[in-house]
């Protein structure tokens, strides 16, 4: 085969490739619109857990009773972060202004009312419930790590041992939940620092217990309105910025994040185009070239 016909084919496979790349970031574009939409509607009595941090008193049952639902190894009590099998800890705050002591906060997903991760997410691995836990489907996940980038709590945990590189986060216990129990770290909490019901009525025994004891909490219900809501809702004696919590908005974070993917695939398509462009700009470039030599050579002759 000539050099000619060498780069001609060349040319045409990566011409091929890129019309690939272009339907499939199309698809791309549709899937994820198909999946924003479906993410944004939520019944009025979806479910939350309102978490009181001044009756908490940091025995960890609740971060035992996660594992064992889930069918991990008990824990040794240095769980400090969330990862592939701790998908809540107790977080202990020594030293926090308007505190007695020290305050034992729960960490987990916050499964928020418009989670960014599930609009970040491309292929639908992570969907927003209508009765409003966040679930993730392993077997959709492609390992892109979006959702940890779009998650305003830092709440997926990449599974770094795992060959496709998936993630990992509370899941509500949904299982649990269509069986018409409990989540289990509510289930096992001995001290009634979590309780479960229709996030509805948890806004109202929170406002009730504030209103009740205004020197016992602080005058505000995280989770109500930041980003959007989410189902965890936590009462505090102390302001939750000391606590490590993010000072978010009420805006929706989904908002940002669907603007990013949204032009993520025309991105992608302009970077292929032009890539294209430069690769057809070159090969003329080397065909004029052959053809001066050519001619200088049949000139040389005569």
């Amino acid at each position: 085969m000539s050099k000619k016909a060498e780069r001609q084919l060349s040319r045409r496979d990566f011409l091929r490739g890129v019309g690939a790349l272009t339907g499939a970031l199309t698809l791309e574009s549709v899937t994820g619109s198909r999946v924003e939409a479906s993410e944004t509607e939520v019944a009025p009595d979806a479910v939350g857990v309102l978490i009181d941090l001044t009756r908490c008193t940091g025995c960890r049952t609740c971060e035992a009773a996660c594992k064992a639902a889930h069918g991990f190894p008990p824990p040794d009590g240095g769980e400090t972060s969330l990862s592939a099998d701790t998908l809540t800890y107790v977080d202990v705050r020594e030293n926090v202004e308007g505190a007695d002591g020290p305050l034992h906060v729960k960490r987990q997903c916050m499964h928020c009312v418009h989670p960014a991760c599930a609009s970040a997410c491309t292929v639908g691995a992570l969907h927003k419930t209508p009765e409003g836990p966040v679930t993730y489907n392993a077997g959709k996940c492609i390992g892109c790590r979006y959702c940890q980038y779009a998650c305003p709590f830092g709440v997926p945990a990449f599974q770094w041992e795992e060959t496709l590189g998936l993630i990992a986060k509370c899941d509500f216990c949904i299982n649990r939940l269509e069986e018409g129990q409990q989540p289990a770290c509510v289930s096992d909490c001995p001290t009634g620092a979590l309780k479960f019901g229709k996030r509805r009525a948890l806004l109202r025994e929170a406002a009730a217990r504030m209103d009740t004891h205004p020197d016992r909490y602080l005058n505000h219900v995280y989770g109500e309105h930041e980003a959007g809501g989410t189902s965890m809702l936590y009462l505090s004696p102390a302001r939750f910025e000391d606590l490590g919590f993010p000072e978010l908005g009420s805006q929706p974070i989904p908002r940002r994040a669907e603007f990013v993917m949204k032009q993520t695939p025309m991105v992608a398509l302009t970077v292929a185009t032009a890539a294209s462009g430069l690769c057809w700009l070159r090969t003329r470039r080397e065909e004029s070239g052959a053809c001066v030599e050519a001619g200088k050579k049949e000139r040389t002759k005569r």
